[in-house]
């Protein structure tokens, strides 16, 4: 545990001093979101966060190597994690061209495919289930290599379109990050086995990276991450679940503390958790997809219907919106694991008692306080995402 600490304060401390190179080179390359009439931030503000965060992640990978403990981890540790920086690499160089020359969907959308494949050439792809009888449902290579697409791309899209809010998409990866690393720790822990995976490994670094640009990210932003930050930590978030599926065996993955397999989610967690963590922002990509088709636009094309903005419209502040998006993927990640590694009325009653606190969050607290000023006169309500225009409240 302790070289996991050690891993997540590297990441977040280069991290954070590598904003400032990240800011300089932004400005020098003009990867700046200007001030126009449809945007409500007073001031130009840089892109490229996507390069302090590829950095801290780097640097975190680097010094694991040399650790005590996990550097004599098992002969996939380190080679999966590699594989994985270098498809997240691959992603934010093309997050980092389209910061500063606004490429097309499409071109977008051809460089998650390739990094996809990389991951897929390196082995990080889904291989087999295990049932809870102890059985084992395998995928063949079309299947597994389809399947990984699917989940990695529709993540990597669903943190880009939840970059709306200073510090949204930063903090719910982050969190995310460490509820996946609390489910691959203990995982170890309860089984017995090797403490050092890939999957705890990078979840650890994510979260310090996440952590460690959220500091010049939350409202008012000092840098945004732009593409290229949304990108790599979606893809990054996605590979690392993928991970644990082709490095634990069936004796291994199990319901509980007390060992009884009686249930499919802790097999289907790799899969079901970027999922889950991120239901709110994928729901918000399904429901906009939607929305612009039906209106004849293109499902690329902005607007400002996202879930953050309703958030704002009901009466929450900015800062307020964050936190309280921040809330609910705390409470549906943290809930997951808790569900798929223990059992009892305990964790029940504590997975109701953050469900009951979010809606109070959500729900209650604007009642207590209504602004009716338009939304522009909010500074700093910037949809990084989309740079839609602004609306009243």
């Amino acid at each position: 545990m302790r070289e996991y600490f050690v891993v997540f304060l590297v990441a977040a401390s280069v991290t954070y001093l590598l904003t400032v190179v990240a800011r300089e080179i932004a400005l020098r390359t003009g990867a700046v979101a200007a001030v126009r009439d449809r945007d409500v931030h007073a001031e130009p503000i840089p892109y490229l966060g996507g390069l302090a965060m590829l950095g801290g992640l780097v640097a975190a990978y680097l010094v694991a190597k040399e650790l005590p403990f996990l550097s004599t981890s098992n002969a996939f540790t380190f080679p999966d994690a590699e594989a994985v920086l270098i498809a997240g690499a691959l992603v934010c160089g093309v997050g980092v061209l389209d910061d500063i020359f606004d490429l097309d969907a499409l071109t977008k959308f051809g460089g998650q495919v390739i990094a996809v494949g990389l991951l897929i050439y390196n082995g990080i792809q889904f291989r087999f289930f295990f049932a809870p009888n102890d059985e084992q449902f395998s995928l063949d290579p079309a299947q597994g290599a389809l399947l990984t697409a699917l989940i990695v791309v529709a993540t990597v899209n669903a943190v880009n379109f939840v970059d709306g809010l200073d510090g949204l998409a930063a903090g719910v990866v982050g969190i995310s990050a460490l509820a996946f690393f609390v489910y691959c720790y203990e995982l170890t822990r309860i089984n017995d086995v090797d403490r050092a995976t890939t999957g705890a490994l990078l979840s650890a670094a994510l979260a310090g990276a996440c952590i460690g640009f959220l500091v010049h990210n939350f409202h008012p932003a000092r840098l945004f991450m732009g593409d290229s930050g949304s990108m790599l930590i979606g893809l990054v978030l996605s590979a690392t679940a993928i991970t644990v599926t082709t490095q634990f065996s069936s004796e291994d993955i199990v319901l509980g503390a007390d060992g009884a397999r009686a249930s499919w989610l802790p097999m289907l967690l790799p899969v079901a958790l970027p999922i889950l963590i991120l239901i709110v922002p994928l729901m918000d990509l399904v429901l906009a997809v939607v929305r612009r088709t039906r209106a004849g636009r293109s499902p690329f094309a902005p607007d400002k219907q996202h879930l953050h903005h309703r958030l704002l419209e009901i009466g929450h502040s900015h800062r307020r919106a964050v936190v309280i998006m921040w809330v609910w993927a705390g409470v549906i990640a943290f809930s997951t694991v808790l569900a798929s590694l223990y059992t009892g009325p305990p964790v029940w009653i504590a997975v109701s008692g953050g469900f009951v606190l979010a809606v109070l969050l959500t729900f209650v607290l604007p009642v207590l306080h209504r602004p009716g000023r338009p939304l522009a006169d909010l500074p700093g309500v910037l949809p990084v995402g989309d740079g839609e225009p602004p609306q009243t409240l």
